[in-house]
């Protein structure tokens, strides 16, 4: 489907965002995802800056690995059972529906929660500071987001309001929500997140690097900021999602995150350090299965 044009351009340009045609592709009997290669690269990048920040502090990269093959799968699942509990309504209406992750809809709270206590418990296990690997995988986290949000613009999905704007994204008609058919364009939300995924991610490599912020206190900031921006994601989408006194339910989520994270963060920062040996810090190798 082609973009609008921009009116008195000397050449013909797109006035806003184009939409896919299509979400994947056809590899033989077998139909790719793009949603699903997006989280597939994301969570690959993730590990890999994982484990170069792990390394930095002494960690085995070994048990960065363990804890993917732990967390990953958590997380999916964890995500998706958010999704089919907040959002029951936009499951596909087949016995497969509350698993079928391909057509979109994991709830990243759910997925955050569950990886990150799944992935806690493996470096518990081997005997190492989950505070040091949290702050280790906290930009890494935010980078997979990012990189997963592009498997929304392929899906045409999480975006907000209309607009006229001139980054606004173009939606073909049959994915655009009940009532809105008649707008052609709207918020690129899935767009704004990806921006700010990355920009957070910086920050927080930048604050590691120059200021001297007590382990797990990248992960609080992470919440904190994270959850801020939701606050304002929320305000501009419109596609379905549970309501509770006129709100959206990630409404009050992003709320309760943003001040846990910040009351979080406060904590670790005025908490006395306990002493600690190397060993007691680091890992040398994964645990046993």
């Amino acid at each position: 489907m082609t973009g609008g044009l921009a009116v008195g351009s000397s050449a013909a340009l797109p006035a806003f965002i184009p939409s896919l045609p299509a979400n994947g592709l056809h590899v033989g009997p077998l139909d790719v995802h793009a949603y699903g290669l997006m989280y597939v690269a994301g969570i690959a990048l993730a590990m890999i800056i994982t484990i170069r920040r792990w390394r930095a502090v002494g960690g085995d990269p070994g048990l960065v690995a363990d804890m993917a093959l732990w967390a990953v799968p958590a997380g999916i699942v964890g995500a998706r059972v958010y999704f089919d509990l907040t959002t029951p309504f936009d499951m596909p209406r087949h016995w497969w529906g509350p698993f079928a992750v391909w057509d979109g809809g994991l709830g990243v709270w759910g997925g955050i929660l569950a990886g990150a206590l799944v992935g806690t418990w493996r470096v518990r296990r081997a005997g190492a500071d989950w505070r040091l690997m949290a702050d280790a995988a906290a930009p890494a986290l935010l980078v997979a987001q990012a990189v997963g949000r592009i498997g929304n613009y392929f899906n045409q999905e999480l975006y907000g309001k209309p607009t006229s704007l001139p980054w606004a994204l173009e939606i073909s008609p049959a994915h655009r929500m009940a009532g809105y058919a008649r707008y052609p364009a709207f918020q690129p939300s899935f767009l704004y997140e990806l921006i700010f995924d990355l920009a957070l991610a910086a920050a927080l490599v930048w604050l590691g690097h120059h200021r001297d912020i007590r382990p797990p206190g990248l992960l609080a900031l992470y919440v904190t900021g994270y959850s801020a921006y939701r606050i304002f994601e929320e305000s501009i989408r419109i596609d379905s999602s549970a309501h509770f006194l006129g709100l959206r339910l990630n409404m009050y989520i992003a709320l309760a995150g943003t001040v846990a994270g910040a009351a979080w963060f406060t904590a670790i920062q005025r908490r006395k350090p306990r002493p600690q040996t190397a060993d007691a810090r680091v890992s040398a190798s994964p645990p046993a299965a």
